[in-house]
């Protein structure tokens, strides 16, 4: 009963929070100078209405694309649409709707973030662990080292500088297009490069933490093998916390490759974002954000979920388990109810 209780309290979050997100968007849209309409008639659309901006020619397409109603009529009208899942057509892609954008790019942009998740983890779990294991040695300072300039270095920057090396070097990678697997290496690879540094720094911190904790101390004591430690101890202790870590990453990569699908030319969900934003595509701008806000939400719900699962004291610290004095009660309630019929056994 707690459990769902606490499940509804975060849902209803979710919805509030997704309400603030769209009128937030919305209203920034209002304000920022043009609209599709505007954009269209002066030659800088994409779906071929370029022609002189003649007051005419701008009311027919404002509204074509229902933008002559007043803004608090088209906001409603959008939310109306979304609670139904039917976000109305793209302004720019007119033969789809925005829910099918969403339903055919998000697939790609979320293969790119689970690749580069995994490769994330495949390099930087051993990289931190060492790092700690060999704590203040120059292969600890050399990993952090990089692990801090990989981080710091931008996912669009890093997709250029393998576009150089891969492509134009060593031409071994195709630097454009969506046409095989080959395609996804170098996105994948700039994507990871950040996750890898933030994921190293973690796993050397969360070994350190474990490696002074009483429990080591006394099995080193007891002589066991360090080998058996780590293993069965402390890195089971150490890993649980990247639940915390690669549920926000996985979201994060999946809205975060705007720049990366542009530069290598992904038909991913970022794509289509950075297209409506330069476009003014009220439509599918408003989907992709609250659909991004969303994916971010959730994951962060499922999180803590798989957190409280795994960890005992986190249950306890969401009110998901009994306290000492209710687990008291009802173990003096049933201590009481089996005692009852002694006593009257005994008085008969």
């Amino acid at each position: 009963m707690k459990l769902a209780m606490y499940i509804g309290r975060r849902l209803l979050r979710v919805v509030l929070c997704l309400i603030a997100v769209s009128m937030l968007t919305f209203t920034l849209l209002q304000l920022a100078p043009g609209d599709f309409a505007s954009i269209q008639a002066s030659g800088g659309g994409t779906v071929g209405l370029a022609q002189e901006a003649t007051s005419e020619q701008q009311a027919g397409l404002a509204a074509r694309y229902g933008e002559d109603i007043p803004v608090w009529q088209q906001y409603l009208k959008f939310m109306a649409g979304a609670l139904t899942g039917d976000m109305g057509p793209s302004y720019k892609y007119q033969h789809l709707n925005v829910e099918e954008i969403i339903a055919g790019a998000f697939p790609i942009s979320a293969s790119l973030a689970v690749g580069a998740i995994l490769i994330s983890v495949l390099v930087a779990v051993p990289l931190g662990i060492l790092a700690a294991v060999r704590r203040k040695s120059v292969w600890d300072w050399g990993t952090m080292f990089a692990a801090t300039l990989g981080h710091g270095l931008p996912n669009y920057l890093a997709g250029l500088v393998l576009v150089v090396i891969f492509s134009g070097m060593l031409s071994l990678l195709p630097p454009f297009g969506w046409d095989g697997p080959a395609n996804m290496i170098l996105p994948v690879l700039a994507l990871s490069i950040a996750p890898i540094g933030v994921l190293a720094r973690y796993v050397r911190n969360s070994v350190l933490e474990n490696l002074r904790e009483e429990y080591v101390v006394a099995a080193k004591s007891k002589g066991g093998r360090f080998r058996t430690i780590m293993v069965r101890h402390v890195l089971r202790n150490s890993m649980m916390p990247l639940v915390t870590v690669l549920g926000p990453m996985f979201a994060g990569l999946a809205t975060g490759t705007i720049f990366v699908e542009s530069i290598f030319g992904v038909p991913g969900l970022g794509r289509y974002f950075t297209e409506a934003a330069v476009s003014r595509d009220m439509p599918l701008l408003m989907g992709t954000t609250l659909f991004f806000a969303a994916l971010l939400m959730v994951m962060n719900l499922v999180v803590d979920l798989l957190y409280a699962l795994l960890d005992p004291r986190v249950r306890a610290d969401l009110g998901l388990t009994r306290t000492g004095e209710e687990s008291a009660r009802r173990t003096g309630d049933a201590g009481a109810t089996d005692r009852q019929p002694v006593a009257v056994g005994g008085a008969s």
